[in-house]
């Protein structure tokens, strides 16, 4: 086997190159900390530049270190990123709102004496021993 290492025998020796998303990801990182006030002008557009230049995983790392949580806070105070988080919660919502629509449909056709949607509606919700309750429910 004198062939040249492929796979992860070589990712074990070697560096990982970086990919466009990843380098826009930084930069929106840095973008959202530049409009927090967290780095200067002059100091945002020289690391945009190194985040452009760099070739490997291990450059875009140092770009924010210094920032908390290395700036993830500040990107998903975003105002893209908050739209998106309503966007889909508006989905959810609606979502939800048409299940139980079509279960209160099927309960109103069905001609049952007793509001059984409740039942998968409360299990859909995390109500009981199935949903992030679930500790209050362990004792039994």
């Amino acid at each position: 086997m004198g062939g040249p290492m492929m796979g992860t025998e070589m990712a074990g020796n070697s560096r990982l190159r970086t990919s466009d998303n990843e380098r826009e990801q930084v930069a929106a990182i840095l973008r959202a900390a530049v409009a927090e006030g967290r780095l200067s002008l002059a100091e945002g557009d020289e690391r945009l530049a190194r985040t452009y230049e760099a070739v490997y995983r291990d450059e875009l790392r140092p770009l924010t270190a210094d920032l908390p949580n290395g700036g993830w806070d500040a990107l998903a105070r975003t105002p893209e990123a908050l739209a998106a988080a309503r966007r889909g919660l508006r989905r959810h919502a609606s979502v939800v709102a048409l299940v139980a629509g079509l279960l209160v449909g099927a309960w109103l056709l069905s001609g049952a004496p007793f509001f059984w949607p409740i039942i998968p509606l409360w299990r859909a919700s995390g109500g009981g021993p199935w949903g992030p309750n679930r500790q209050r429910w362990s004792r039994w």
